[in-house]
């Protein structure tokens, strides 16, 4: 991997996402002192972290070497206020990696046409305990070996996907970008489900909780499929099978998710642009 790491590297926006991504650059072994942060007001926790590391931060453009990658997490809407500071970043042989929701490859080229080379990747909020899920979909102008910097930043904070078609996008965002949101809902539900069975609300929401973290991570550890771990926890006539029976009638959560994801991508291309 070290083979694929950047020499210098450039991160716009050094909010949460960005903060995420940052750890688990530096935990692969990325020089911090190759490392220059872009942020108008960053954190005090961030800047104790650039002092610490040997980070540059806010530094111009003609003060750091030219950027290997320019990784650019701002605010979506701050794109076309940032896009004149950004180009000084970027020279020819600079990758450029957009994770902002809803700007497209074309919307990038159009605002930032310096970048020779650009990956549009949606990762998740799971990033920040370094067990995100992120889906990327490469620019015509983006080499293997730019590819494989990419699938090593993003990598190092969880799963990587390479779609060779940006329109899947949406669905990205549908699915794995908001999926947590409805993992804690569930857990909401669960927990809800509980109080109303009997058990006091706050022994039903620490079961609710640990219940999916260990789903969760039981899943993480197994290579069976979803599917199977489901029927080893399901005894024929027994209680899980019950509930399962509710949970997977014609109107129940299949149907329910569907219409969900559904929601989700539509207004995700109603955002784009």
């Amino acid at each position: 991997m070290s083979n694929s790491l950047p020499q210098s590297l450039v991160l716009i926006g050094a909010g949460k996402m960005g903060g995420a991504m940052l750890e688990g650059w530096l935990r692969i072994g990325i020089d911090p002192k190759g490392i220059s942060l872009i942020d108008p007001k960053p954190s005090d926790e961030m800047v104790a972290l650039a002092q610490e590391k040997g980070m540059r931060v806010n530094p111009s453009a003609r003060d750091i070497p030219p950027a290997d990658v320019v990784v650019l997490a701002t605010k979506p809407q701050m794109l076309d206020t940032a896009a004149p500071a950004v180009q000084a970043f970027i020279h020819p042989r600079t990758l450029l990696i957009s994770i902002l929701a809803g700007k497209t490859l074309g919307d990038l080229a159009a605002r930032l046409p310096n970048a020779n080379a650009v990956i549009r990747a949606m990762p998740n909020l799971p990033a920040a305990v370094q067990r995100g899920a992120t889906a990327a979909a490469p620019g015509k102008g983006v080499s293997a070996a730019q590819r494989a910097t990419a699938d090593a930043l993003l990598g190092s904070i969880g799963k990587v996907e390479w779609l060779d078609d940006e329109g899947l996008i949406d669905a990205v965002t549908a699915v794995s970008g908001s999926g947590p949101a409805y993992v804690f809902h569930l857990v909401e539900c669960l927990a809800a489900a509980g109080k109303d069975a009997g058990l006091p609300a706050d022994v039903a929401e620490r079961l609710a909780r640990a219940t999916v973290e260990g789903a969760g991570e039981l899943l993480f550890q197994s290579p069976l499929p979803p599917g199977t771990l489901r029927q080893n926890v399901t005894s024929p006539g027994g209680t899980t099978a019950a509930a399962l029976e509710v949970l997977m009638a014609d109107d129940g959560m299949k149907p329910l998710m569907r219409k969900a994801v559904a929601a989700a991508k539509r207004r995700a291309g109603e955002l784009s642009g």
